[in-house]
């Protein structure tokens, strides 16, 4: 005699099978895990990238500013020329990063004796400040009577991949203070004293 199949059981003993044959099957796993975790790797990858080269271009922006007042601490007395030559050079620091967006500014301060303020005698550069207005430095530099080379320079940094910094970018800025080394201040010529 034949027995006869009871259509729910063996539905549910094949639904059961493949259920188990299913949870069993590895093969899909490695590349499930991967699609969720390539995302994340990417923007932590290029995340330290751009903070990376966030991190080179401050410190070449530090370099910089330092350059251009201690060139111009070095002179005597400074012409257009010689400003056109400073920056050329300090500049040059910026490489492999663009210059386009580097603004630097090179003032002579003197702090006067009588009210131990620091004020603008000369500037050159992209910013350039008005003659007599005053300047806040340290009040280590506050020495009465002395000149000092101020340079400023600033640095927009706008990153490769704007999804994973700001897409305006960073103000990178920083400033150098130096006395004057061959006199006792630099002069701006046609002048030819302080």
């Amino acid at each position: 005699m034949l027995r006869g199949r009871i259509p729910g059981r063996s539905l549910s003993f094949s639904l059961r099978r493949r259920i188990a044959a299913f949870v069993a099957d590895c093969r899909g796993v490695a590349a499930t895990e991967f699609a969720f975790i390539v995302p994340l790797m990417l923007v932590m990858f290029f995340g330290t990238v751009e903070f990376c080269s966030g991190i080179a271009v401050d410190r070449k922006v530090t370099l910089m500013a330092r350059t251009l007042s201690d060139l111009t601490s070095q002179s005597t007395s400074v012409s257009s020329s010689d400003f056109s030559n400073f920056f050329a050079a300090s500049t040059g620091i910026m490489y492999p990063y663009s210059t386009t967006p580097v603004n630097a500014t090179i003032s002579e301060l003197y702090v006067d004796p009588s009210t131990m303020k620091a004020t603008v005698k000369w500037s050159s550069g992209s910013a350039q400040r008005t003659t007599g207005t005053q300047v806040g430095i340290p009040a280590d530099l506050l020495v009465s009577g002395t000149y000092l080379i101020f340079s400023e320079v600033s640095y927009q940094y706008v990153p490769t991949v704007g999804y994973v910094m700001g897409k305006t970018g960073i103000n990178l800025s920083d400033v150098a203070y130096t006395r004057p080394r061959q006199s006792t201040c630099v002069y701006l010529s046609p002048a030819t004293s302080c």
